[in-house]
């Protein structure tokens, strides 16, 4: 209801390998790896179209639809907002994902929008993967990666993926903008509220201080930003982690670290 009533359409996810923290992924260890995930946050799968109907012809009867959402103008503003960010960044690439061998309607338009907006930046690399086989580059092949823009669904799977590979969802920050800037942006960390460890000291805090960072950013305010992710950096590194990344640190030891790297 947030996203789609404040026209959130881009949700930004960035993949970060923090410095003290193991990642399952022995490339990790001596190559550097770092991309983000821009998802289309507003249409797609998660429409909410469809429902559920017949449940009179009795049991085993009902019939559910969800249908996807895909329109030229959703596909076009996050596929110029993923590339508009590519610029930006040293390794300049825009991977698309869709499943459009499969699904022949919704996702060949979303690969056709790419076609004709790709042409508008020559400066920017591009590749078009299936999802399935960008779950295995994600795995096999993450340093060629950079901006890694999909659909609704698509987005939402590889960047929890890419959070694992990082090391922990715990430490995923995400943004979810309003990139015209008419309606608020939210900014939360990707594992959510996660209410069954509340207040046992276990949650990790990082996703929600990086979402801050990425809030700062949106704000303009790239120095106080960059404070918070150096921040960040000094404590993973100085080995103060919490349980989902291999620690022995509470939700309170991680935070106290963070504020005391901030004020050194």
């Amino acid at each position: 209801m947030i996203c789609q009533n404040f026209d959130q359409w881009a949700n930004v996810r960035p993949v970060h390998f923090l410095p003290g923290v193991a990642s399952p992924l022995r490339k990790a260890d001596d190559t550097e790896l770092d991309w983000v995930v821009v998802r289309e946050n507003s249409e797609g799968e998660y429409a909410g179209l469809g429902g559920r109907n017949l449940g009179g012809r009795g049991p085993g009867g009902e019939v559910a639809l969800q249908t996807a959402l895909f329109t030229e103008v959703g596909c076009e503003r996050i596929m110029r907002f993923a590339f508009d960010l590519a610029r930006t960044r040293a390794h300049k690439k825009v991977s698309s994902v869709t499943k459009s061998n499969a699904q022949q309607y919704g996702m060949v338009l979303w690969d056709d929008v790419f076609k004709r907006v790709a042409a508008d930046y020559p400066d920017v690399r591009t590749e078009s993967v299936l999802v399935d086989a960008m779950s295995a580059k994600f795995v096999l092949k993450p340093e060629d990666l950079s901006v890694v823009v999909a659909s609704n669904l698509n987005a939402d799977i590889l960047s929890d993926l890419g959070s694992a590979l990082a090391g922990s969802l715990g430490l995923a920050a995400s943004a979810n903008l309003s990139p015209e800037r008419r309606f608020p942006s939210m900014f939360e960390p990707v594992h959510g509220s996660a209410p069954d460890i509340a207040g046992q000291g276990l949650a990790n805090p990082i996703g929600a201080v990086g979402s801050a960072a990425l809030m700062l950013e949106h704000f303009g305010l790239s120095d106080q930003a960059a404070r918070l992710h150096k921040a960040i950096e000094a404590t993973t590194a100085a080995g103060i982690l919490t349980r989902d990344v291999g620690g022995t640190a509470s939700t309170e030891d991680v935070t106290k670290a963070l504020i005391d790297a901030l004020n050194s």
